[in-house]
């Protein structure tokens, strides 16, 4: 009978055949699915462009906001590329991660372009800690395929409405355990070489040379499991902020958009808010990006906001203050 029927689980992982390295490859670029982010993506396309990124691959989930518009006015047509990607897919009633499908897209399409490609969000930011460059910051790393960074996970900042600036400078307070075991406080996003990639989800990857041995930002290798010891943690080259929260106002409107998963409203809700008090449970004060934006004058808006034309589809292209 139907109602015993069990729920399909979703398919969270794609094994690849990973492309062959074009004469020439080079550089880092970044994988980014965005939908309706024209608030926030000139600072974070401005800020990786500065450290270092020399290619942004956006798959665009039916924006309809200026999102595009402003990543064309920041970027040049030879570091940006634009692939529609909205809409869901299944296999056999199994919805297919659609990050999953974007992310092995990338690999499998452009992976032979470049050295390494990163896999982030639009609230997550790469903070170089030795060098000025994301590519100097994974010197330590030795060419490994596979680097794993842990979340640093920012809160509201004690912030009750969106304040005026960037969103780097305005959020210094965040949880003070990377590793930390409190829901949904400990995760990893990674940076690796798509010409050694086989397998894929969003937050580890598998390599034919390796595996899933991944290494920290300072060589460390461990598996995917050994991540979680504190053996592994380092931030001493390279660190990913998540800037998780934003103002509780901007976190309502979150919660008001919805998620592109299959969940319901009220369980993003109460996953985004008990994602905020584990944050907020015990706070660090991390100064690292203001010190680093200002240490080294890096613009993350533009002087004059003009308008531009629509970019065509593939076209390369204190905590408890109150605010």
């Amino acid at each position: 009978m139907s109602w015993f029927r069990r729920k399909s689980t979703p398919i969270n992982s794609l094994a690849i055949i990973p492309p062959k390295p074009l004469p020439g490859r080079s550089g880092i670029a970044i994988a980014v699915i965005v939908k309706d982010e024209a608030s926030y993506i000139e600072e974070w396309a401005m800020f990786h462009k500065a450290v270092g990124i020399s290619h942004f691959l956006v798959y665009d989930n039916g924006s309809t906001d200026a999102t595009c518009s402003i990543l064309q006015s920041v970027l040049t047509a030879g570091e940006l590329t634009i692939i529609p990607w909205s809409g869901k897919m299944y296999l056999e009633s199994r919805f297919i991660n659609s990050q999953v499908l974007a992310f092995s897209h990338a690999v499998c399409t452009f992976g032979g372009r470049f050295s390494r490609i990163a896999f982030i969000d639009v609230d997550e930011f790469l903070l170089p800690r030795k060098g000025g460059t994301i590519e100097e910051a994974l010197e330590a790393t030795q060419g490994f395929p596979n680097v794993s960074l842990p979340w640093h996970m920012f809160g509201t900042g004690g912030h009750k409405v969106r304040p005026q600036g960037p969103v780097v400078m305005n959020y210094t307070w965040r949880n003070d355990d990377p590793l930390s075991k409190a829901k949904h406080l400990s995760n990893f996003k990674c940076i690796v070489d798509p010409c050694e990639v086989v397998e894929v989800t969003v937050h580890q990857f598998k390599t034919r040379s390796f595996g899933d041995l991944t290494v920290n930002d300072a060589g460390f290798r461990t598996t995917r499991d050994g991540r979680k010891k504190r053996s592994f943690y380092s931030n001493e080259y390279l660190q990913l902020n998540h800037y998780y929260c934003k103002s509780a106002q901007e976190m309502a409107e979150k919660i008001a958009r919805g998620s592109d998963y299959i969940v319901s409203a009220d369980f993003l809700k109460k996953k985004m808010e008990t994602t905020r008090q584990n944050i907020e449970a015990s706070l660090v004060e991390d100064r690292s990006m203001v010190e680093f934006v200002t240490g080294r004058s890096i613009p993350l808006s533009r002087p004059e906001i003009s308008s531009v034309a629509p970019l065509s589809r593939w076209q390369s292209a204190s905590p408890n203050r109150d605010a």
